[in-house]
């Protein structure tokens, strides 16, 4: 298991394989003392799901404070009774944004886990059987980190207000109120090398988004593995720009997806990307479901992918570690990851494709980029 590096009184330590996530999470739930919080889209039937509830339920029984808050369309699958044990244990469930017509556009995505807020979890894992595995023989490829030290108070207190929101009918007109800043608090103060950057739907900055940008201004070394591309505008200007004055920009993608039509919309944008000199490769073994980029020195990990859906309409968290250590180890695990995957060419890319499929990426980012928004902003100012 990778060991834990200490800045400034915050200890991160990744959690490259699902294995070693579930293994390390359940650690930290069965040593709780006073409180845990869990926070995720998808928590599903078998394992590791079983295992986390059994793990929450013996925490209740100890008089550990126990809330779990799933997402009402990434926990569908679950039956009425699923937390009942929890529930009879003393803990507390809530079901973000339960399925009705005007709920169903604005999901919570994030995964976040606050064990006696002291210790915290997040990343891309969600808590079903396909994130299970090493991400080559078998299970998804996903990458999460914990922390400890001041930032967990940071990540504790933007757990609260979608708690609080859970079960609340979604306000009128979310696309065009200002980014809700009880969703998004800011952070308190700086802290040394880390940066808790939240985000929801609405207009106005999208704190992750706008770091981002401000890191790729400058930077040479750009390394991004994720589940969902679909950059907008100005983030595919400014990947270009890094290529264009020398700087090197790797992209690695899932050549197998859980969501076809994301890959197809994803692969509409890889030509002008090949000719400005971005390097994309799409990873073979099992699928790509990690949130990871590198920038020079700074890394950023959480739940958002690289799409309009992160961007702009879902609540989404991220996490900015600034520090020589973390950009060392998440460029091996990058480096890890890239040798198993397949380049994409591109002197070939532009052929390599039937019209019929060209139509569909086209059609697909289309759908994606544009009428997703539109009828999401419909959806939302449906006053039914």
């Amino acid at each position: 298991m990778q060991t834990a590096t200490t800045m400034a009184g915050t200890s991160f330590q990744w959690l490259r394989t699902g294995d070693e996530a579930f293994s390390t999470l359940l650690a930290a739930i069965g040593g709780a003392r006073d409180s845990v919080c869990l926070e995720t889209y998808i928590f599903a039937v078998g394992e590791p799901g079983h295992s986390v509830l059994a793990a929450l339920v013996q925490a209740a029984r100890r008089g550990v404070s126990v809330r779990v808050l799933v997402d009402g369309l990434g926990s569908s699958s679950l039956d009425d009774g699923f937390f009942d044990p929890l529930r009879a244990a003393g803990g507390e469930v809530r079901v973000f944004n339960p399925l009705t017509l005007r709920r169903l556009p604005v999901r919570s995505h994030r995964k976040l886990l606050i064990v006696d807020r002291q210790t915290a979890f997040t990343g891309g894992f969600n808590v079903a059987p396909e994130y299970l595995g090493d991400g080559i023989r078998s299970g998804w490829r996903d990458i999460g980190v914990r922390l400890t030290g001041p930032v967990v108070d940071t990540l504790a207190d933007t757990f609260e207000p979608l708690w609080e929101r859970a079960g609340l009918r979604p306000p009128r007109f979310v696309r065009l109120r200002r980014r809700d800043a009880a969703a998004c608090p800011p952070e308190p103060a700086p802290m040394d090398g880390l940066r808790v950057l939240p985000s929801g739907p609405g207009r106005g900055r999208n704190a992750f988004l706008a770091e981002f940008l401000e890191c790729l201004e400058g930077a040479a070394d750009v390394r991004i593995a994720v589940a969902y591309f679909l950059p907008g505008l100005a983030l595919r200007a400014a990947l270009r720009r890094v290529a264009a004055r020398g700087g090197r920009v790797r992209i690695l993608v899932p050549g197998k997806s859980d969501v076809a039509i994301s890959q197809r919309a994803g692969r509409f944008l890889y030509g002008r990307l090949l000719r400005s000199g971005v390097e994309i490769r799409e990873y073979g073994p099992q699928v790509l479901h990690a949130k990871l980029y590198r920038v020079d020195d700074s890394v950023f990990v959480g739940s958002s992918n690289l799409d309009t859906r992160s961007l702009h309409i879902n609540h989404e968290l991220m996490v900015r570690i600034r520090h020589p250590q973390a950009a060392a180890e998440t460029a091996e695990w990058f480096d890890a990851a890239e040798a198993l995957a397949r380049p994409v060419d591109p002197a070939t890319w532009a052929r390599s494709r039937s019209w019929w499929e060209r139509i569909r990426e086209r059609w697909s980012f289309l759908v994606l980029s544009r009428i997703d928004p539109y009828v999401t902003r419909w959806l939302a100012e449906d006053p039914r």
